[in-house]
């Protein structure tokens, strides 16, 4: 399985500032771009910082004197890298609480900017294709299920699996993969198992106690 990557979903050729950028041509920009948040590089096109609107807010609020994007600036930027899988970047954006990720090349340049909205479209792949993956990557390739074994149903990224398996530590497995597909926002597991290896592992366990 490829989970797709910041890369795959950034937007290229981010809008950017430079730190003499006044306070009123940063709020133009974000008006202009219908974006959240701007990032400060300096003249190579490294990464400084982040000007937001709620530091622009801030800054109207405590009539500060700042009227640059040096001094508007969050600093350092919180930033994600062109290979990251895109989870990985949804948790930093949840943990620092930001709604766009500045993402850089491995010299700290700016490379394009990652929103909450890029994010979202792994939520809007094609039922057919997460079908497609469920069916050759995680059965058939990963788990070595023959297809007749498994009827993968999706619809609006809810996946559906029937039939039946082996055993029941392979149906686990089976349903928690599903899980991580991208796309996939529920599976409603209907597999059921001829053999429960989990049970018999814990009798052999018992009886091979002293």
């Amino acid at each position: 399985m490829r989970h797709r990557s910041v890369a795959d979903l950034m937007t290229p050729g981010a809008v950017a500032v430079q730190t003499g950028t006044a306070f009123g041509e940063i709020a133009r920009l974000l008006d202009e771009y219908d974006i959240s948040a701007v990032p400060v590089v300096d003249e190579a096109g490294r990464t400084l910082g982040v000007v937001s609107e709620a530091d622009l807010l801030r800054r109207h609020i405590d009539r500060s004197p700042s009227n640059t994007a040096a001094s508007l600036m969050t600093s350092p930027a919180v930033v994600a890298r062109p290979r990251w899988s895109a989870i990985r970047a949804a948790r930093l954006m949840d943990e620092k609480g930001v709604k766009r990720l500045p993402v850089v090349d491995e010299d700290g340049l700016l490379i394009g900017v990652l929103s909450r909205g890029d994010l979202v479209q792994l939520f809007l792949r094609r039922d057919r294709a997460i079908q497609e993956e469920i069916l050759e990557d995680v059965l058939t390739r990963t788990l070595n299920v023959p297809p007749s074994a498994v009827t993968v149903g999706v619809s609006d990224g809810t996946v559906t699996l029937s039939g039946t398996l082996a055993r029941r530590s392979l149906m686990v497995v089976a349903v928690r993969l599903c899980e991580s597909v991208d796309g996939v926002v529920e599976v409603v597991n209907r597999l059921t198992y001829e053999v429960d290896d989990r049970a018999l592992r814990g009798r052999e366990a018992a009886e091979g106690a002293p």
